[in-house]
């Protein structure tokens, strides 16, 4: 049966002042859709070195099952300062081993086997990755009800027309916040409407069942054919927001596999999001209210 859900991407480490932390965003996904029950994997490559080691430790650590596969490339890393103003610039290495995920004959058994996939533009920034996802996406088959998210990240000028173009081909649910969108919509030739007429103009010319708006305080919004759904930003005590968005459609992805209505996954996605931002970390433990497992 098709019942796997899969986080394909990059896996690093953010070297931050105080130290390093794991970061990327298909393994935060694929981790808190472990949390609401469901099968899960994260699929990426790292290096033969002491960093992919601690990398592939930590998610065992955590119960998280992996794909993740040895290449000879440094395991990547994203070096991180933060500014006089408090604001982080990121500068993420090139020619890493998430940039060289192989496609292997275990990695499209998985796909066979896979319900619903997230992806990002920044995994498909070195052609060996962006083929490997995109083999990946062939090998699931055409089935209507599996789900592949598209869940745009843009990063330091690593995207092109041509991959944003494909990847929304490709995907039936995309995912976007409010920067993003304005920056998607110059490059496409409609930045002078405003965001929501964006939103309806790319769910009616990629065919999407779904696209998912984050505006950060503003609220988030799901378009789908002929429907809004609107939720407000919680007002919460804020520990920091990395991961809140791979937890938001974590969430949201659970919810729908579960049966859940497009307004109750999205109440739960914001739900699940604004806790995450009261903890420190991309992965803290969901409480059951939560998760109502």
């Amino acid at each position: 049966m098709n019942d796997i859900v899969v986080g394909m991407g990059e896996a690093l480490w953010d070297v931050l002042p105080e130290g390093k932390k794991i970061g990327g965003a298909p393994a935060n996904f694929a981790y808190h859709v472990s949390q609401f029950g469901l099968p899960s994997c994260v699929v990426s490559a790292v290096g033969n070195d002491a960093l992919g080691d601690e990398i592939v430790e930590n998610f065992t650590s955590k119960g998280l099952t992996h794909n993740i596969e040895r290449v000879p490339y440094p395991t990547g890393t994203v070096q991180v300062e933060i500014d006089q103003a408090g604001v982080p610039q990121y500068d993420i290495k090139e020619n890493v081993a998430w940039d060289n995920i192989p496609y292997t004959a275990r990695l499209e058994s998985l796909a066979e086997r896979t319900k619903a996939v997230c992806f990002g533009s920044l995994a498909q920034r070195n052609v060996v990755s962006r083929n490997t996802i995109n083999r990946f996406l062939d090998a699931m088959g055409d089935d209507r009800d599996n789900l592949v998210v598209f869940d745009v990240n843009l990063r330091q000028g690593f995207y092109n027309k041509e991959i944003l173009c494909n990847s929304m081909k490709r995907c039936n649910i995309l995912k976007i916040n409010d920067e993003e969108l304005v920056t998607v919509s110059r490059m496409f030739g409609y930045p002078g409407i405003d965001l929501q007429d964006k939103c309806w103009i790319l769910l009616g010319k990629y065919n999407l069942r779904m696209l998912i708006l984050t505006c950060g305080i503003n609220g988030s919004y799901v378009f789908t054919p002929g429907n809004v759904s609107f939720q407000p930003t919680p007002r919460v005590e804020v520990a920091d927001t990395v991961g809140a968005g791979d937890s938001f459609t974590a969430a949201f992805i659970a919810s729908l596999l579960k049966g859940k209505s497009v307004a109750e996954a999205h109440q739960k996605a914001v739900a699940t999001s604004a806790f995450v931002c009261t903890r420190k970390g991309a992965m803290p433990l969901l409480p059951e209210d939560i998760t109502e497992r």
